[in-house]
């Protein structure tokens, strides 16, 4: 799908006007909440203690690829340690992190409670494990998240789409109806993931780092930098354009 713009609109949705999105699909680490750096923090620090060869450039350009598979790859380089012992090191880091305080993204919040009062319900949908997913709920403001997904509740993971069906099937949205659902995400293998489900995809760039930022490149529908004025009538609009051009 070619990029489109994203409609930047303050306008307040109205009851009668708000049919569309059915739901929103959120992303959670890189989206939601500014965790790469802590993520690659935990990286670092496991290099140096079991001697493997590993730098933030590195973290960044495997941004979104499950911890299993970054751990493999940190063993390959030389890290001293299983991939279940890194694996479970690296998000024991983060999570207690996570846990002491949420790094949510400027203005998240505000779009999330917006949509939520708009009647379109949150999905948090991360291949992260229950455990993280059940911390952001649990520090978000109440009621924003209708449900969630996460790594321990698919077979497979992202990029696969199976993680936005599974958010969608949670509402009872069948088939083409993801097509009426907004997914939000940053990274490649995010994006292809929700792309590849359906949903009307949108790409948050303005966080990633990257020669070449996949978030600008990638199969989405829209792009935008921050969440600076985002509002659910934009997400409306978005659905409502996208339904229309028939991609």
């Amino acid at each position: 799908m070619a990029n489109t713009t994203a409609p930047k609109t303050t306008a307040n949705a109205t009851d009668a006007d708000m049919k569309l999105p059915r739901a929103a699909f959120w992303d959670m680490d890189g989206t939601l909440i500014n965790s790469e750096p802590i993520w690659h923090e935990a990286e670092l620090w496991f290099a140096r203690q079991y001697g493997g060869d590993w730098s933030e450039e590195m973290g960044w350009k495997v941004t979104g690829t499950p911890v299993p598979q970054v751990a493999q790859m940190m063993i390959d380089r030389g890290t001293k340690l299983g991939v279940e012992e890194l694996t479970a090191g690296i998000i024991d880091f983060v999570a207690k992190r996570e846990m002491e305080q949420m790094p949510w993204m400027p203005g998240v919040l505000d779009v999330l409670v917006a949509t939520r009062d708009a009647g379109i319900p949150n999905v948090l949908v991360t291949a992260s494990p229950r455990a993280m997913a059940e911390s952001a709920v649990a520090q978000a403001p109440e009621g924003v998240f209708a449900a969630y997904v996460c790594h321990d509740d698919v077979t497979e993971k992202k990029p696969h789409p199976a993680p936005f069906l599974a958010a969608a099937a949670k509402l009872g949205i069948k088939g083409d109806e993801i097509r009426e659902c907004i997914a939000l995400e940053d990274s490649a293998v995010g994006l292809e993931s929700a792309a590849r489900s359906g949903a009307t995809t949108i790409a948050l760039t303005g966080y990633i780092r990257s020669d070449n930022p996949p978030s600008k490149n990638g199969p989405q529908f829209a792009c935008i930098e921050t969440w600076d004025g985002v509002t659910p009538q934009m997400f409306h609009d978005l659905v409502e354009l996208r339904l229309k051009s028939g991609r």
